[in-house]
């Protein structure tokens, strides 16, 4: 069974491995935790949450609350829910964010966890559309938006920009 639930300390050794070994930056997923050691991934785990209630905020930033993707008691997936748009988000990478781990790509399971995402950001997400962003050389994520209802609203040099209607 495939579903979403939202970074928590009951399942924090599943979770820290997990973000460990997300890469840095892959297809404009940045994971400013990869590598992490255990002895620090507490703290970390306890700002994922507090920026879920808009707490710790860096600077600039808007409140995130950050989700595993779950098949049955396996970790698949991170999806990442911006509550709302600031002006570099509105111009950059969106509402959305997410990860699929190499091993279960090309499984339908972005597809999914992107729907499963998308029904709860409707709920959340003051602005008319989602804004999600893409690389140009990322046509699964892509083709994912797509099948969720998304359109290119524009796109750059590098990036194409979906918007998904609420």
């Amino acid at each position: 069974m495939l579903y979403l639930k939202p970074a928590n300390t009951d399942d924090i050794e599943k979770e820290f491995l997990f973000i460990r070994d997300i890469p840095l930056d892959e297809n404009g997923y940045v994971n400013e935790y990869n590598g992490i050691s255990r002895e620090n991934f507490d703290n970390a785990l306890d700002i994922i949450i507090a920026n879920s209630r808009g707490e710790k905020l860096p600077k600039g930033y808007v409140p995130m609350t950050s989700y595993f993707l779950w098949n049955n008691d396996t970790i698949v997936g991170k999806l990442d829910l911006r509550q709302y748009l600031c002006e570099s988000l509105e111009n950059g990478s969106g509402h959305i964010g997410y990860y699929i781990s190499p091993e279960f790509r090309g499984k339908g399971f972005g597809t999914e966890g992107l729907r499963l995402i998308l029904d709860i950001a409707r709920d959340v997400v003051p602005e008319e559309e989602i804004y999600l962003r893409v690389h140009k050389n990322n046509p699964a994520s892509l083709k994912a938006m797509l099948k969720n209802g998304g359109y290119i609203h524009h796109e750059d040099d590098e990036s194409y920009f979906v918007r998904i209607k609420k």
